[in-house]
């Protein structure tokens, strides 16, 4: 067996709506058999892993994947399984997976849920490994020392216990959340709204208040000057000066480094010299200088003040050990670090207690080493200071905390500007006020949350949600709205409309399309930017208050989506387009892939569906699409009849043309919104797809609260040279005129031919190519429509994806040829060269219509042979030049048409 691929994809997708892995799996040897055919391999299986007995498989019930096994399951299948199961021990624990065929023989497609993507990596190079092992006849001996390893990824990946806090308390309140690093950078939120959090530091935490908080010195200084009860103390350069200070501050004193955190190199209860020159060696070891100061006596207490109050308090106890009588402090130590709840570091909720140098010089304090055996009952401390990440522990006193203690912290951290603020005190009881010798010993930006969330006593605190809460007020979820376009054609043209739209509306838009991604009125990228990451750089700039993002196929495929909800969802048409790619063999298949878009419309939004196509209104009526209620909205090149007459008498909304107008008719009310005529993209409505485009796109814009006039205003001013670039552009050139268009499949390239049928009395030619990864019969089909130009050059794709050079230009010529006999067809592969060739042979008043791939290429020879944008672009063709079912002056208007030509026209 042979792992080709592991791909991650992030956001909902056509497999589940959490991130999944997939694996394209080659079984090989494997191929077309089935676990059962191999003597013994269940047996094996399930004795090295007995916890796949639970397993309920497809029908949910435990025990269902064993008889799948003893009944004959592909090989492919018993992998997920295997890496489901492997996730548990290995501290990731996920529970889905589904593995499906790819249409060639013996490779499989594995997809299984991640909420760790390097360990579920792992498991599933693991679990390929270990079947392959076990169906060789021989024994797997390295599950430990995987498992182990696995432990060790997730350790060094997942997210640290104080951002899992915020991240765990964000998904409760529905905010989106994206991980930005391996480490623990977060993106909490959309666009403007978005907020960025790393541990317990976040997008509103003051960088000038973190540096106030790092400097011990300063802090307690700024403090004092503010009345606030701090110790007494100064900085020491040097041993001597820790010394002289030693004596002038009444005895015991705290040395600490100046710029610390964590407790590293604090001394306390340091009253002799000998005990100050090592208390000042470790500290100056840290750097920056070293504070000496008061020390006060007392219960070491943590407040947390998040949002200028106090919303938790702890009282921290040192990392200890109690005798029993038999055992030795370092038996001790090791029985306590077996605790669950104990790890290196902060992946865990406690750290684990070291027996380091610092331990064995307070051991050495109390007259004990690590191999000395305590007496029952007796209390070894084992760290000088109380921090959890030293093996301190905690008890819960949020309820205790007095008044006048909650005060002086909220006070403190008020101060220094810190929104996140952990305030470190010693009190005798935090349930009186502060007396003489008590008060502040420190503030720390970037407090771990730890000892909220798991005290070794008390009521945990949620301090996560207290940090969101502060970020995201009230009902905030963190959200902009976003627009999802998907569809075979019209994508582009409709999300830039919305877009127009929206920017009337003083909205500051990030949009994706096929050529590129705007901020506002700027383009920052070109490229056919419609995938995730795309959309996922919109909804991360803070700049941005709306988002319309065009969603292809292929990147749903390839990587899912690059949001969780959207507001609305436009589906414009599903037609035979990609078939052949991807595993994509029928309609049905585009229809399950393209209608994630529509499933993904948050509860309450949008789905705006094209009446036309019944493929796409009948998602209204799918299950997937009803689980949760949203408003149905359609658009519709027909007047309202049948069921779509009837969503109307029910309340409904949809939009469609009538007397020339566009309109918005909801129940019994319709409301004019633009006349057809005034948008300049459909040509006075001869461009049927436009007028479509723009149904859709008013739909979507009315759902984003754009008013009616907002909508007129853009679709008027929506002109095709300017807001939609390589979407029928049209320029003059020579005594003829070139237009350019994206259309690549049979409904795009149909679309325009029946267009240009509609004016009769000019030749029109088309410059033809298609892209090879399609079906040789979706390439036939897209050339049968090119029939219908009265010439046809053929050219081929740079990229030909796959196919020989030529090859696709012959199935080009053989369908035309086949669809009109005798129609002028030249094969030039080269687009550039094609385009050229067809200019040089234009006939006066002559129109070629070039399906471009490259369209800086294009545009570049139509400058270098003087062609020039027409204003008003195709709106020229039908005013003065000629008009639609009519010839222009001096033009017959069936002039050079055959018999055979003029039936397709009335077939049209």
């Amino acid at each position: 067996m042979v792992i080709r691929s592991i791909r991650r994809l992030d956001g909902p997708n056509v497999f589940n709506h959490r991130p999944v892995l997939i694996m394209e799996l080659d079984l090989e040897e494997f191929a077309e058999r089935e676990t059962r055919d191999l003597p013994g391999l269940n047996d094996r299986l399930l004795a090295l892993l007995p916890g796949l007995h639970a397993h309920g498989c497809a029908r949910g019930t435990p025990g269902a994947f064993v008889e799948r096994l003893r009944t004959g399951t592909y090989f492919g299948h018993a992998i997920e399984h295997v890496a489901l199961e492997l996730s548990e021990p290995a501290g990731a624990s996920v529970t889905y997976g589904k593995t499906v065929g790819t249409g060639v023989r013996g490779v499989y497609q594995v997809a299984v849920e991640f909420t760790c993507a390097p360990v579920m990596h792992f498991l599933l190079e693991t679990a390929v490994d270990l079947v392959g092992t076990l169906a060789r006849g021989e024994a797997y001996t390295r599950l430990d020392e995987r498992l182990n390893a696995a432990r060790r990824i997730v350790k060094e990946t997942a997210l640290g216990p104080s951002t899992r806090a915020i991240v765990e308390a964000a998904i409760r309140r529905g905010i989106p959340v994206h991980r930005l690093n391996d480490r623990s950078l977060v993106q909490l939120g959309y666009g403007a709204r978005r907020q960025l959090v790393e541990a317990t530091i976040a997008s509103t935490t003051s960088a000038v208040a973190m540096e106030i908080a790092s400097d011990k010195q300063l802090t307690r200084e700024l403090l004092q000057r503010a009345y606030l009860p701090v110790p007494r103390g100064e900085i020491a350069e040097t041993e001597d000066a820790a010394v002289r200070i030693l004596d002038e501050l009444e005895s015991p004193v705290a040395v600490k480094p100046r710029n610390g955190n964590q407790g590293k190199g604090v001394s306390l209860g340091v009253r002799t010299p000998e005990e100050m020159r090592r208390a000042f060696a470790d500290a100056s070891a840290r750097g920056g200088g070293v504070v000496v100061e008061q020390m006060f006596e007392g219960t070491d207490y943590r407040a947390l003040v998040i949002g200028g109050r106090v919303v938790a308090a702890c009282a921290r106890v040192p990392a200890e050990v109690v005798g029993d009588g038999a055992h030795t402090v370092a038996q001790l130590v090791e029985a306590v670090n077996k605790d669950p709840l104990r790890g290196d570091g902060h992946e865990k909720p406690l750290t684990a207690i070291r027996l380091d140098g610092p331990a064995a010089a307070l051991l050495a304090q109390q007259g004990l080493t690590f191999d000395s055996v305590p007496a029952a009952g007796a209390r070894v401390r084992l760290c000088a200071t109380a921090n959890l990440s030293t093996g301190g522990t905690a008890r819960d006193v949020t309820a205790l905390v007095h008044p006048d203690v909650a005060a002086i912290c909220e006070r403190a951290a008020r101060l220094v500007g810190l929104d996140i603020c952990g305030v470190d005190l010693i009190l005798r009881d935090i349930a009186q006020p502060p007396g003489e010798g008590e008060g502040i010993v420190e503030l720390n930006a970037g407090p771990g949350i730890r000892m909220h969330h798991h005290p070794g006593e008390g009521e945990p605190r949620d301090a996560g949600d207290a940090i969101v809460r502060m970020m995201f007020p009230g009902t905030d979820q963190g959200r902009i709205p976003i627009a999802a376009i998907t569809g075979t054609n019209g994508k582009t043209t409709v999300a830039r409309m919305i877009a127009r739209v929206l920017a009337g509306g003083g909205r500051n838009v990030g949009l994706t399309t096929t050529d590129g991604l705007h901020i506002g009125d700027r383009q920052v990228a070109t490229g056919d930017l419609t995938g995730p990451r795309s959309a996922r750089a919109v909804l991360a700039d803070p700049s941005v208050d709306i988002a319309v993002l065009e969603t292809a196929r292929g990147g749903i495929v390839r990587s899912g989506l690059g949001y969780d909800w959207s507001d609305v969802g436009v589906i414009t048409n599903i037609e035979a387009d990609h078939i052949g790619q991807d595993g994509i063999e029928s309609i049905e298949d585009l229809v399950h892939i393209k209608s994630l878009v529509a499933e993904r419309v948050r509860e309450g939004g949008t789905l705006v569906l094209n009446a036309d196509t019944q493929r796409v209104a009948a998602l209204a009526e799918a299950e997937r699409i009803r689980r949760l209620p949203r408003e149905l909205v359609f658009f519709s090149l027909q007047p309202p009849r049948g069921w779509l007459a009837r969503h109307l008498e029910r309340g409904g909304t949809a939009w469609f043309p009538n007397h020339g107008w566009i309109v918005e008719g909801r129940g019994s009310v319709v409301t004019p919104v633009c006349r057809i005529e005034s948008i300049p993209c459909t040509l006075g409505g001869a461009a049927r797809f436009n007028v479509a485009n723009a149904l859709a796109a008013a739909a979507a814009s009315r759902a984003l609260g754009a008013t009616a006039a907002q909508i007129a205003a853009a679709l008027e001013s929506f002109t095709p040279e300017r807001e939609n670039p390589g979407r029928a552009n049209l320029y003059a050139v020579n005594e003829g005129y070139v237009m350019l268009d994206y259309g690549h499949n049979p409904p795009a390239i149909e679309a325009i031919a029946r267009m240009t049928r509609r004016w009769r009395g000019r030749r029109v030619t088309g410059v033809v190519g298609l892209p090879g990864d399609r079906a040789d019969t979706v390439i036939m089909d897209a050339a049968a429509a090119a029939a219908a130009f009265d010439r046809v050059i053929i050219r081929e794709d740079r990229d030909r994806r796959g196919r020989r050079a030529g090859e696709t230009a012959a199935l080009i010529v053989r369908a035309i040829r086949k669809t009109r006999r005798g129609c002028e067809c030249r094969v030039i592969l080269d687009e550039v060269s094609a385009l050229r060739a067809a200019i040089a042979s234009m006939q006066r008043g002559e129109l070629v219509v070039h399906f471009y791939e490259d369209l800086a290429d294009v545009k570049h020879l139509l400058a270098s042979s003087g062609g020039s944008m027409v204003a008003g672009g195709l709106s020229a063709l039908q005013s003065g030049l000629y008009r639609a079912g009519s010839g222009a002056p001096g033009i017959a208007a069936d002039s050079g048409r055959t018999p055979e030509r003029r039936r397709l026209e009335r077939g049209a």
